[in-house]
């Protein structure tokens, strides 16, 4: 794994973005390797192709397993980086089906099947999501049907590691193992994108939302309320360029402005606030976005980086204050 770097310890700070957390915060170890609760943030963009930004892709490891959650440009590349073997991941969760959440998956899915040291995958790819999910991956294997013949007989792959074990979940527990467990639930991504998830991950007291692509939804609020770490999308459009181009609109009526995502964050109370597939368009910054957000939202946010990764303490009772630390992985 490439170096880290201990960005803060969460004890009553704000944190503003990973470029400008406070330097005053105490030290602290990683979090042991034994047994954690760890998100990284493997692709915090949207379908743009940024180098900077890779497609939207969360990993969330406890419990020992290994998770990914939606599957952007570039997700096997951040893997790869962590020196997470792409077969090693034991379950994949996709929120909706729009493309910049799952280019990547077709990737992951097929390089994961190669060699060590980073395919590995000896089992069946457990691919969870809504109603179409399993058409999704017939629609692979016959795509790719060529590839996976010629790799079998050719470098005498074994086909099990190559099937998708596909689930179509509906809202839910769909996933529950070692003490992990995953539910999903309803977002409102919009009229014309249904169904469409987030997920819930729960260990040893201690939980994970994430929002996937949604505008304002009270099931979010839900399902985050006093979550140790919420991770929401935000869009930011500058009012020019809604005015001078009202297709812009569109993306406003089914992703969440820099207000929307105030109004969760403070209806929920996590411990932790942070924002992935961040859509910067025209001359929107971040820096804006968190002046936004800020009117309305006082509590510990964090606009997030690929790479950035944020352990959850395990220690003490659960639904206590602080024992989340963040990092960030050199690129």
């Amino acid at each position: 794994m490439k170096s880290s770097r201990l960005l803060s310890v969460l004890t009553g700070i704000v944190l503003m973005c990973a470029t400008a957390l406070s330097s005053a915060a105490p030290a602290a170890a990683p979090v042991a390797a034994t047994d954690y609760f760890r998100v990284t943030l493997l692709g915090t963009g949207t379908p743009v192709p940024s180098p900077a930004r890779a497609g939207y892709s969360t990993l969330v490891e406890a419990g020992g397993q290994k998770l990914v959650f939606d599957f952007g440009r570039n997700v096997s590349v951040r893997l790869w980086q962590l020196r997470i073997p792409l077969g090693s991941v034991d379950a994949h969760f996709l929120t909706h089906f729009h493309s910049d959440h799952l280019v990547g998956l077709p990737d992951l899915w097929l390089t994961g099947w190669l060699r060590p040291p980073y395919g590995r995958r000896d089992r069946p790819m457990a691919l969870y999501g809504p109603a179409g999910t399993r058409a999704l991956a017939e629609g692979l294997r016959q795509a790719f049907a060529a590839d996976i013949a010629i790799r079998h007989k050719d470098e005498g792959s074994a086909l099990t590691g190559i099937t998708i074990d596909a689930h179509d979940v509906a809202p839910g527990v769909v996933y529950e193992k070692n003490g992990v467990r995953v539910t999903a639930f309803e977002n409102d991504h919009g009229d014309h994108i249904r169904p469409s998830y987030g997920y819930r991950i729960e260990y040893r007291g201690r939980a994970v939302v994430l929002s996937g692509d949604t505008r304002f939804s009270p099931a979010v609020v839900a399902q985050a309320r006093n979550a140790d770490v919420l991770v929401h999308c935000v869009t930011l459009i500058p009012d020019a360029l809604l005015a001078s181009n009202p297709a812009y609109r569109a993306i406003y009526d089914h992703l969440s402005s820099p207000e929307d995502a105030a109004r969760v964050f403070q209806a929920a109370a996590p411990k932790l606030a942070v924002f992935s597939h961040i859509g910067l368009n025209g001359d929107a910054t971040v820096g804006q976005i968190v002046e936004r957000v800020r009117k309305t939202y006082a509590g510990e946010l964090l606009v997030g980086e690929d790479l950035t990764r944020v352990d959850i303490s395990l220690e003490g009772r659960a639904g206590t204050p602080g024992g989340i630390a963040v990092w960030q992985e050199k690129q």
